[in-house]
């Protein structure tokens, strides 16, 4: 579906969510017409890279527009003049000649950024007498602040952890990218599997997971309150298609379903939280409510009734203007009930066939990532998982972890536990001074994984432990004389 040239990659295209990239700062931005953007300082405009193609380069001239870098040589092919240390260079302010106002008229002229940097150089007292490497560093340093450059790259899963991970770190729970890779390899997560994902991290892991199965197979997102948050999934720009199998489930209907009393009657629907925020606002009667939520669920009329009698009761009490109000509000509902009803049949049938695919308890994995405790979770999740399948679970901090672990071994049904925390640091590789940077993340959290296996049931109750400890010896006799004749 994406026009692109001949071994080239897709192209930038109106509607998409790009990843604007210097550096190692990154910014995932939706590509509109005419938006101001402002990203590392630097204020402008997508217009011009539409149907350019991912990963080109952009220099930002005068009015914010964007225009395709070229590559230009670099031209200080000459033996750069250099000092053999830096010790007698004393950082006081003075060395640069050209002042602040020089620059900005250099700027208001319409000087390119790299003739900037070259004046600055020319105009440096202490230059020369840098180290190479202080020249290289401070050239770099320049570079930044004056080359305005940025490059419009395809979000992925690496560029999308990455950029949570340094911008807002709180919303993906401080899962560390190289931690959601090995979610992901733990997880065994491959085209044509059946998953569920329970996650609090803004939908990052649940388009990691779709973006590993390319749209093949069905995900189940396990989700807490209203409706599933999937605000870093919509980043990917996933095609359409890989939608369709994805399914939700709220966590409230978890146990009912275990228990077999699920019924799609009481859903934590968005349309009663939107109903408490109107009655708070404009003096909607609880009466009018009941009534709204009767009309959505197949009732007695006898309820609807009582309500009836409710609110005219509640309407005699309330003064004219009110009423007026309230008879417009009412028109207002009618055709929003409607349209409500629609919805929530639409909601009912959905989660009734993702009851249907969780009832076959047959899934191929299970990962949770999220801010809640993780062994309640588990322990009921785990029910819905097929034997022999991997499950991986994510939390910042190692104590819950510890809980689960040991109350997975007290349980039975798993094999092959283990909690691990990764190490990651990173490394500056150039010649003649590779070494690992000074910052260095602190914890990109602990990940729990297992192998499913058919629980036996009688073990796991502890009252039938002393029974069955009594009667192995006799099952085995009993065996023994099967076999003689």
């Amino acid at each position: 579906a994406m026009e692109a040239g001949p071994g080239l990659g897709p192209r930038i295209r109106e509607g998409d969510c790009a990843v604007l990239k210097r550096d190692d700062v990154f910014k995932a931005v939706p590509v509109l017409r005419r938006r101001k953007i402002i990203f590392e300082k630097q204020w402008f405009y997508l217009d011009n890279a539409i149907g350019h193609i991912y990963g080109t380069t952009f220099e930002v001239t005068s009015g914010g527009n964007l225009q395709p870098k070229q590559e230009v040589e670099e031209t200080t092919t000459e033996t750069k003049e250099a000092g053999t240390d830096n010790r007698n260079i004393v950082d006081d302010g003075k060395s640069q000649k050209l002042t602040h106002d020089d620059i900005k008229a250099l700027k208001d002229k319409g000087i390119k950024g790299q003739e900037i940097v070259q004046q600055l150089i020319e105009n440096s007292t202490t230059f020369r007498d840098k180290t190479e490497f202080a020249q290289d560093k401070y050239i770099k340093k320049k570079k930044k602040k004056y080359e305005a450059v940025i490059t419009i790259v395809k979000p992925s899963t690496r560029i999308l952890s990455t950029m949570y991970y340094a911008r807002e770190p709180g919303k993906i729970n401080h899962l560390r990218y190289d931690t959601l890779a090995q979610m992901l390899t733990l997880g065994n997560i491959r085209a044509g599997n059946k998953m569920i994902v329970m996650e609090t991290c803004a939908g990052l892991v649940l388009g990691a997971v779709m973006e590993r199965m390319g749209g093949y197979g069905s995900i189940i997102q396990m989700y807490p309150g209203g409706e599933p948050v999937r605000a870093a999934t919509s980043c990917f720009g996933f095609p359409k298609v890989f939608f369709d199998n994805l399914h939700e489930f709220p966590l409230s209907k978890v146990d009912s379903l275990l228990s077999g009393t699920f019924s799609t009657e009481t859903l934590p629907s968005e349309s009663e939280d939107n109903m408490l925020v109107e009655e708070e606002s404009n003096g909607m009667t609880d009466g009018k409510q009941t009534s709204l939520q009767e009309t959505e669920e197949e009732s007695t009329t006898e309820t609807a009734m009582e309500v009836k009698q409710a609110e005219e009761h509640e309407t005699m009490d309330i003064n004219t203007e009110d009423v007026e109000f309230k008879e417009n509000k009412e028109k207002e509902n009618k055709e929003n009930v409607r349209e409500k009803q629609r919805k929530q049949w639409e909601r009912r049938k959905k989660l009734i066939e993702t009851a249907t695919l969780l009832r076959e308890k047959n899934a191929d994995g299970l990962i949770v990532a999220s801010k809640f405790h993780p062994t309640p979770l588990l322990l009921s999740l785990l029910e819905f998982v097929a034997p022999s399948r991997p499950f991986v679970v994510y939390c910042q901090y190692k104590e819950p972890l510890l809980e689960c672990y040991a109350k997975l071994r007290e349980r039975g049904g798993v094999i092959n536990l283990k909690l691990s925390e990764t190490w990651l640091r990173n490394y500056q590789v150039l010649p003649d001074r590779s070494h690992p940077k000074l910052t260095m993340s602190g914890g990109g959290g602990y990940l729990l994984s297992g192998i499913t296996v058919v629980l036996d049931k009688g073990r796991s109750d502890s009252s039938n432990l002393e029974a069955l400890k009594m009667e192995e010896p006799s099952s085995k006799r009993c065996k023994v004389q099967d076999h003689h004749c």
